[in-house]
């Protein structure tokens, strides 16, 4: 491909521009800014998702695969789409990076790895009750523990008696000291060592957060609702809608080993104990992933270590088709093909 100077230009400026970013997008093209199977080639953006960043908080954007061969451009949700892979929502259901659905119950008030791996791990908090006559917890997860090299960060929803879409249910801890993320779409807080953002994708209770070449994760609060409630006869209480968070999780590199509740569904060679064909395959492995603290790196299969790994360490590239729109699907998740 022959680039005039004027061009040459351009694309150097938003190299540099878009440093902490894997690709970049001018007017209606998009192209990767790492080296890989798309490296600088230039694609035109669907014409239903021309923009890299959202106009409007329910817009898709144009994302490229910069691993892919194929160097085909895609719209994708900012919000979680939790009928693909990486999703973890409901009471909770999760698919894996197999693209196969599962659940997985763990226990109120209790806290589980999701990811451990050897520079990564998120934690998560259950909440939940227990109805008269049931032998388990009904459960959904109420906050996100980030451990990355030194740092720590954390989501959670905020208790509610009543949901108030006007009320934003989220609160952040960076490092364990409180942080303040003003509300409005795309406002965006950034740490001093730009090692972690966090962007609203919605005027309030939706936002994504990137740990740079490590993770991005989609997040949204949504309470459960009367209809929730009087289809799976959860006996939600008068005083707590039991705001929950829904989420959705792409990876850019994660080690063969990886483990946790969602993070083994991505070894590569990984057989998903899920059982197909039944309507709610629940999957174990609570004294495995139970951790002490929504930050405590710490379980019976967790390897995260707060030093820096090297780079020589055993890595399997994991293809970020994580927040794809994937539209061959059916109601509750089964049928998905966008697979690894």
């Amino acid at each position: 491909m022959v680039v005039s100077s004027s061009n040459r230009l351009l694309i150097i400026l938003l190299l540099f521009v878009s440093a902490a970013s894997e690709i970049y997008a001018a007017t209606d093209t998009i192209a990767c800014s790492r080296k890989g199977p798309c490296f600088l080639k230039k694609r035109s953006c669907p014409a239903e998702c021309p923009n890299l960043y959202p106009t409007n908080p329910y817009s898709k954007v144009c994302y490229l695969n910069c691993q892919s061969p194929i160097c085909t451009p895609e719209c994708r949700n900012r919000k979680p789409n939790c009928n693909a892979p990486g999703a973890a929502c409901l009471d909770p259901r999760f698919i894996g990076g197999d693209s196969i659905v599962f659940y997985f119950h763990g226990k109120s008030n209790e806290h589980f790895s999701l990811v451990s791996d050897t520079n990564l791990q998120i934690n998560a908090r259950f909440i939940g009750l227990r109805p008269e006559g049931r032998t388990r917890d009904y459960t959904w997860i109420q906050a996100l523990g980030i451990l990355f090299d030194s740092h720590t960060f954390s989501i959670e929803t905020t208790k509610a008696e009543k949901w108030d879409d006007e009320v934003d249910h989220l609160k952040f801890l960076h490092n364990g000291r409180d942080l303040i993320i003003p509300q409005g779409h795309l406002s965006t807080w950034q740490s001093e060592e730009s090692n972690i953002r966090v962007e609203r994708t919605s005027l309030k209770n939706s936002v994504l957060i990137t740990v740079p070449e490590v993770t991005e994760i989609s997040v949204n609060v949504v309470p459960v609702t009367k209809e929730d409630d009087r289809i799976h006869n959860y006996q939600i209480p008068s005083d707590d809608c039991f705001a929950h968070l829904e989420v959705q999780f792409k990876f850019y590199k994660l080690s063969s080993k990886v483990e946790g509740v969602l993070g083994r569904t991505y070894q590569p060679d990984f057989k998903n104990p899920a059982k197909s064909g039944v309507a709610m395959p629940v999957v174990g492995g609570e004294d495995k992933y139970r951790t002490s603290s929504l930050l405590s790196a710490e379980c019976g299969s967790c390897f995260f270590s707060a030093v820096q790994v090297s780079d020589k360490e055993d890595h399997a590239v994991v293809m970020d088709y994580g927040m794809l729109d994937c539209t061959s699907r059916s109601e509750n998740g089964y049928g998905i093909f966008c697979r690894k």
